[in-house]
């Protein structure tokens, strides 16, 4: 990225203002509030780590407890703070081509009592490590892209014990959730107060639920799943697997078209489409939308459909709804990167709620100000007063870092 112009910087500010604005109603407190705009200006700065201790020192503090205050202690509500999330997405990276994205992404974590942390799969590391597990919605629109809502999960083994839902800010009572469950309880509120959205996407986590799947057609949502090749469907009378729907269709069929751009150019693909049962709504369709790799048709991934007739007609239009499930890599990415959601140092979940609601905060800006003023640069850099924890640090035995 470059660095702001004048005119830049002046856009920056003006932008900054308006979360001031909007997040007014978050915090009842001025000096909270505040000190929430600096975490979120901190998080889009270059710190070598975005932690409570590095945005201090960014911000001339003689000490870290106001920003440990901030994800601790302070009256403030990260739900409410997401629900303006949700507003303020709306306003400026809103389209009627939206596209949400459901996706998960791992926070390594040593030790076992951060909230929710378990040997479990990673998947941005494709491998099972001790780590922690957020659900998110990413909201992929032609004037931006951005997380939307996020959801820590919990595995079994905390649920099914009070004592350490308890010791984490939970309460002890707190049901087990799956992935597909969370990931309903954030479409909820996304299609409730959120951007536009024409169409939900998702892997085989999600597109295997049924139960998630219903629910969108019952609120009249369209969806392209992806699914895996053992999943039932419906094709007329006889439920069959989809890799036997694969297996029976003709070769001449396949269209090859591009799902987006990747790393090395625009990402080919084989595409077929099949209709598969009619709902009781005439005016809806479900399918199934096979992709193959071109030099192998025979390694075709799957999607379950649900849509109206007029969307599911074009071929273009499921493949590029198919293609967005890519960009939740690229914006995990980004919000490592760019907005430090994972440089986090809390064990509750409290801290975790706050810190992730804050660097999403972070990333919508990053993501309104590409989509309008600054598609190439990075906000104004703050310079960090020099030596500003020295003396805290000393005063603890630790080391200058």
């Amino acid at each position: 990225m470059q660095p702001c112009s004048e005119g830049s910087m002046s856009e920056y500010a003006r932008h900054l203002a308006e979360l001031d604005t909007r997040l007014r109603a978050v915090f009842p407190y001025r000096k909270t509030h505040r000190r929430a705009l600096a975490y979120i200006e901190g998080l889009l700065g270059t710190v070598p780590r975005k932690n409570s201790w590095h945005l201090a020192e960014l911000e001339g503090e003689a000490n870290p407890y106001g920003f440990q205050y901030l994800l601790g202690r302070a009256a403030w509500s990260p739900d409410t703070a997401q629900d303006e999330l949700l507003a303020y997405a709306a306003a400026h990276l809103g389209h009627a081509d939206g596209v949400a994205v459901l996706g998960e992404t791992g926070f390594l974590k040593k030790g076992e009592h951060s909230a929710g942390v378990a040997r479990q799969y990673n998947g941005t590391a494709g491998r099972i490590e001790n780590c922690q597990v957020g659900i998110f919605v990413t909201y992929a629109g032609p004037r931006g892209v951005t997380l939307l809502d996020r959801e820590l999960y919990l595995p079994q083994s905390w649920t099914n014990k009070p004592a350490r839902l308890q010791a984490v800010g939970l309460a002890p009572d707190t049901p087990f959730a799956t992935k597909p469950q969370l990931a309903r309880r954030m479409l909820a509120r996304v299609l409730n107060a959120g951007p536009p959205v024409a169409w939900v996407t998702g892997d085989c986590v999600y597109g295997h639920s049924t139960d998630l799947r219903q629910w969108l057609e019952a609120r009249g949502q369209s969806y392209v799943m992806a699914a895996p090749a053992n999943e039932h469907v419906w094709v007329g009378f006889r439920q069959v697997q989809v890799q036997d729907v694969r297996a029976h269709l003709p070769d001449a069929d396949w269209e090859t078209q591009a799902c987006g751009l990747g790393p090395k150019g625009p990402r080919l693909y084989n595409w077929q489409c099949r209709v598969l049962d009619e709902p009781e709504d005439a005016d809806w369709g479900r399918y199934v939308l096979l992709q193959g790799a071109c030099a192998d048709r025979d390694d075709a991934q799957a999607y379950i459909v649900y849509a109206a007739q007029r969307q599911a007609c074009a071929l273009e239009t499921l493949v590029r709804v198919a293609g967005a499930r890519w960009c939740i890599e690229r914006v995990f990415k980004d919000a490592k990167q760019e907005a430090g959601l994972d440089e986090y140092e809390v064990r509750s979940a409290t801290g975790w709620y706050r810190h992730v609601t804050l660097a999403l905060w972070a990333l919508a800006l990053l993501a309104v100000l590409r989509a309008t003023t600054l598609p190439d640069a990075a906000p104004p850099v703050k310079k960090k007063p020099a030596g500003s924890l020295a003396a805290f640090r000393r005063s603890r035995g630790l080391g200058p870092d």
